[in-house]
């Protein structure tokens, strides 16, 4: 039943925040537009429900010519390949924005397991021992608020699969003020290949 209710809240609630965040996403789109060469928005080909391909929306945060299938905790040396604006977007997680129109098109949820890349064969299958990919996928998660970037893929997919096992309107809140904090504190972000 809660499922029900829960893509009910998500069209309501990307409907609101499209049309009341209106004027900012315009402004950071100019501002994506004027500081770097490239398009405004970055799509990218990530995981759905029950393993679907779709293309998640972000604001660009990077150069155009940077690798596109590679999460940014992969690259040699993200630092150089970030945008002027891209550190703001990034750090901020307003990047994220353009996301809300997946929501609101039923691909993505407000919460739930953070959609992986195509290519991120063992995460897949990791969220495969859980169950974790018959969700739909969420701007925010479980794990994105146990650490996001800094988990190992295995703990990631144990703590989506958590999500998944427990999934209610009680965590979904928990875990939406949990975003708020950690966007604000700048905890989990990680840039750059990791040892």
């Amino acid at each position: 039943m809660y499922r029900v209710i829960k893509r009910l809240l998500d069209i309501l609630c990307s409907f609101l925040g499209i049309v009341l965040l209106s004027p900012l996403l315009l402004i950071l789109a100019l501002l994506v537009k004027c500081t770097s060469k490239g398009p405004v928005l970055f799509r990218q080909k990530r995981v759905g429900k029950n393993k679907k391909y779709f293309e998640i929306l972000k604001f660009r945060s990077m150069r155009a010519d940077t690798p596109h299938d590679v999460p940014t905790h992969l690259l040699q040396n993200a630092e150089s390949s970030i945008t002027p604006v891209g550190h703001f977007l990034r750090k901020t997680s307003l990047d994220e924005l353009p996301q809300l129109f997946n929501i609101l098109m039923g691909q993505m949820s407000i919460v739930g397991p953070r959609p992986a890349l195509w290519n991120q064969y063992d995460l897949i299958a990791e969220r495969d021992r859980y169950g974790a990919n018959n969700l739909t996928p969420g701007l925010t998660g479980w794990a994105q608020v146990n650490g996001r970037d800094e988990l190992p893929i295995p703990v990631k997919a144990e703590l989506d699969g958590y999500y998944a096992a427990h999934i209610s309107f009680r965590l979904d809140v928990l875990i939406f003020f949990k975003t708020i904090t950690n966007v604000l504190f700048g905890k989990g972000i990680v840039e750059g290949k990791q040892s």
